[in-house]
């Protein structure tokens, strides 16, 4: 049915921001290394190896080491000592939960490394809110501190404070703090209610997906949102709405999800360079095609998904890729 009125904006996005953490942060107590070494000696431990985290059997969730462990696994010469990072307590139990970001003494194959590890991406959907929010935490942490061994302003070595909520120039005493990226990711409608998706070339064929950039400076969400749909797919934008947002650390992201109309459908081009491809899909022809395998959905576990089945009103059942 043609809807001639202003549409109304999608809900904001359940299972990505309507939640509250369940982990207290408790940033003041970093502050004391006493007060963390009293912790680190009774917490649930994540290790993080080489971007890998530690699971269980079966691979479908993530085990936590007690600092017996990690000893344990320092000592045996497997592991190199590594860095902690305090993800923070549990907001009823109080228990405390850190990350040990840490190596293979002896590097090992991609093969190898998989054995009882896995990553974000592989069991991100199967994770539990809280597991999933303290893997968020503990894989952005790593992917920062791995990529900020030295000072920006004098290129000394830094060294890990705070918790792993810093890093500290050994020679300015500059402190560095982690950093997120904001990119902003829309799902575009028309008046008819079609969702527009569009194609990277990266992707294998019949993978499709929403829009998304990242933030540039001096721009708001809003002006962001407008000026990439319109490059990536020519498109004049109206009726921008926020919906929620997902931190996304592949490798130090936020994802700011937005809800836009157009009036003008038929001025969808793709750009040719980061888009490829552009089309328009009902709710009858997203099923049907998702269902047959002729359409290939973002994965699961990112918000680009969860925007199209909140606008789809049913999981859309069928294949589903990261490339």
């Amino acid at each position: 049915m043609r809807i001639a009125s202003r549409l109304v904006p999608l809900p904001l996005v359940s299972a990505i921001n309507d939640h509250p953490s369940q982990i207290d942060r408790t940033g003041h107590l970093r502050e004391n290394p006493r007060t963390l070494d009293g912790f680190w000696a009774k917490a649930k431990i994540l290790q993080i190896a080489q971007g890998r985290m530690r699971a269980d059997g079966d691979l479908n969730s993530v085990r936590y080491l007690s600092a017996e462990d990690v000893a344990a696994a320092i000592a045996s010469g497997e592991f190199s000592e590594g860095s902690r990072y305090f993800l923070g307590l549990d907001s009823v139990s109080a228990d405390p939960y850190f990350a040990w970001d840490t190596d293979w003494v002896i590097a090992r194959s991609d093969e190898e490394m998989r054995v009882g590890f896995t990553t974000l991406r592989e069991v991100g959907t199967t994770l539990s809110e809280i597991d999933l929010e303290l893997a968020l935490h503990a894989v952005a942490l790593s992917n920062w501190h791995r990529a900020h061994l030295c000072c920006s302003k004098c290129g000394a070595p830094t060294r890990v404070d705070l918790g792993g909520a810093v890093r500290i120039c050994e020679v300015d005493q500059s402190s560095h703090h982690p950093r997120t990226d904001s990119a902003v990711i829309v799902l575009v409608r028309d008046r008819d209610d079609r969702i527009l998706l569009g194609h990277q070339p990266v992707w294998p064929d019949g993978r499709f997906s929403t829009f998304a950039g990242f933030l540039e400076p001096g721009e708001t969400f809003e002006q962001c949102v407008s000026r990439e749909v319109f490059e990536e797919a020519g498109v004049v934008l109206k009726e921008i709405s926020y919906l929620g947002s997902q931190p996304w650390p592949f490798p130090a992201s936020i994802m700011i999800a937005f809800d836009a109309v157009t009036d003008v459908p038929e001025s969808a081009r793709p750009d040719g360079s980061e888009i490829t491809e552009v089309r328009w899909f009902s709710r009858e022809q997203l099923l049907a095609e998702a269902k047959a395998g002729t359409l290939l959905l973002p994965p699961s576990i990112s918000v680009a998904r969860k925007m199209i089945e909140r606008w789809l009103g049913e999981r859309a059942v069928g294949g589903e890729t990261w490339r």
